[in-house]
């Protein structure tokens, strides 16, 4: 997908969003030095992820009232609805609740460029599995 494309949908208007504060996050040997705005980069990125499950549910035939409310809410709708024939998208789900919400946001604890760049490309590549 072209970098400058508009992305349609609240998915993909909270991953432009994240990759917005990363931008303006200073980085000194490859390392981002101001830990803020990359852990708001990585819960923003989990919060599209999020929506865009929500999106793919409802286009599923859930209502916005029975979305899910918490993680383990996102793996049993994932299972029930979405994951149907593929473990993939469960385990890939798995995967970014750790590195995006648990490691990058609530720990804060990656600060590489280049590791923090191919966490926030993961989100991406969910999302537009999902929704594409």
């Amino acid at each position: 997908m072209p970098k400058h494309v508009h992305m349609e949908g609240e998915a993909f208007r909270y991953m432009e969003n994240s990759k917005e504060l990363l931008k303006a996050a200073s980085i000194e040997d490859n390392v981002y030095i101001d830990k803020k705005p990359v852990r708001e980069a990585f819960g923003t990125a989990y919060l599209a992820v999020l929506e865009a499950i929500n999106e793919a549910l409802i286009k599923k035939g859930v209502t916005v009232k029975q979305l899910p409310k918490s993680v383990d809410g996102y793996r049993a709708a994932l299972q029930k609805y979405l994951t149907v024939n593929n473990g993939k998208l469960l385990r890939s789900f798995e995967y970014l609740y750790e590195s995006l919400h648990i490691a990058g946001y609530y720990r804060g604890l990656l600060h590489n460029v280049s590791t923090v760049k191919d966490e926030i490309k993961e989100a991406e590549v969910f999302i537009n599995k999902l929704l594409r």
